[in-house]
C-alpha cells in the first residue's frame, strides 16, 4: 500500500495476510462538508460520523501485525534499512523477486501440460504486469475435479469464479465450473512449485 495525495476522498479495501479491512481517507475540509447516512446516536463530527458502532479492533490489530511482519521481512532482506518505510520497501522488493522466479517456473510448467489453457499474461516479457496467481482450465477435467485431486495431494487451490462472475460469463466458462486458481505467495518455495506441477501432470495423465 502507498499513501496517495487525493483531492477529494477515497475508499479502499485491502486484504493481505489475513485481515479484510476497509479504509476511508480524505481531506478534512471535504469530509466536514459531507453528510454521511448514519444512525442518529452517531455524532456529526469527523471521523466518528463515518464510523458507526464499535470498530473492528481484531482486524485493526491484525493489520498492524501484518505491517510489523512486512517490516521484519524487510530488515532480514536488507539489514541496512534504517526506517520502517525503508524496511517495508525492501520487503516488497524481495517478495517481488522471489514471486517472479516462481511465476516464471510455474507458467513454463503449466504451458507444457497437454490440454491446459492458461488465462492472462504468459509472455515472460510482460511478467512485470502480472502477479503470481494463475487461472487455468484443462481439457477433460473440471476445475472442481482438479482442485479436489490437488487437495488430496496436499495442495490448496480454488475452483469457481472467485466473485468475478461477469468475467467467467464473458469467457463462457461459468457453466463449465469456472477456473482452477493457483496462487503463490512469498512463503512458497520453488520445490513446492515443482511438486504442484508434477501433481497436475499425474492427475491429467
Amino acid at each position: 500500500m502507498r499513501a496517495l495525495d487525493c483531492d477529494f476522498l477515497a475508499c479502499s479495501t485491502y486484504k493481505f495476510f489475513g485481515p479484510h479491512m476497509g479504509v476511508l481517507y480524505g481531506k478534512r475540509d471535504h469530509l466536514k462538508n459531507l453528510r454521511p447516512y448514519k444512525v442518529r446516536p452517531c455524532t456529526d463530527n469527523s471521523p466518528s460520523c463515518w464510523e458507526s458502532g464499535t470498530l473492528n479492533h481484531e482486524c485493526i490489530a491484525g493489520i498492524k501485525a501484518c505491517v510489523d511482519y512486512w517490516e521484519e521481512l524487510g530488515r532480514r532482506a536488507n539489514p541496512a534499512a534504517t526506517t520502517r518505510r525503508a524496511a517495508i520497501l525492501s520487503a516488497h522488493e524481495a517478495i517481488h523477486k522471489h514471486e517472479r522466479k516462481m511465476a516464471e517456473k510455474m507458467i513454463a510448467g503449466l504451458l507444457a501440460i497437454p490440454g491446459l489453457k492458461l488465462y492472462g499474461i504468459s509472455d515472460p516479457r510482460r511478467f512485470e504486469n502480472r502477479c503470481a496467481t494463475f487461472v487455468v482450465r484443462i481439457a477433460g477435467h473440471t476445475p472442481l475435479e482438479l482442485a479436489t485431486k490437488l487437495g488430496e495431494r496436499g495442495f490448496f487451490t480454488w475452483d469457481g469464479n472467485y466473485y468475478a462472475l461477469n468475467l467467467t460469463e464473458q469467457l463462457d466458462v461459468e457453466r463449465l465450473g469456472g477456473f482452477l486458481r493457483i496462487g503463490l505467495a512469498h512463503y512458497n518455495t520453488m520445490e513446492e512449485v515443482e511438486r504442484l506441477l508434477a501433481a497436475l501432470r499425474e492427475i491429467v495423465g
